[in-house]
């Protein structure tokens, strides 16, 4: 799979819901996202690492695990399993 797939399910005025499929990918070195959005997402199959441009750190994250993500948050994908599918199910509102 050489790009993430991400399929938006739901987008209203106040929520958009995206699910994310990643197998090996991650975020470009250098790129932080810093997005104006509230962001909650769980994994729903495989891993993946959630980096923290603050003292926060790294999140792991496995099925059933959540973060939520404030607005301007800087955060990174650091890696996802590279032999299985990650899933994840991306929650953003204002």
């Amino acid at each position: 799979m050489p790009d993430e797939v991400t399929d938006v399910l739901l987008e209203r005025r106040d929520v958009r819901i995206e699910r994310i499929v990643s197998r090996g990918h991650r975020s470009p070195e250098g790129f932080w996202y810093d997005q104006d959005e509230h962001e909650w997402v769980v994994v729903l199959t495989g891993r993946g690492c959630v980096e923290f441009d603050s003292d926060r750190g790294s999140v792991t994250l496995g099925p059933g695990d959540y973060v939520a993500i404030a607005p301007h948050e800087r955060h990174r994908v650091g890696w996802t399993e590279p032999d299985t599918d990650t899933v994840w199910l991306a929650v953003f509102s204002p």
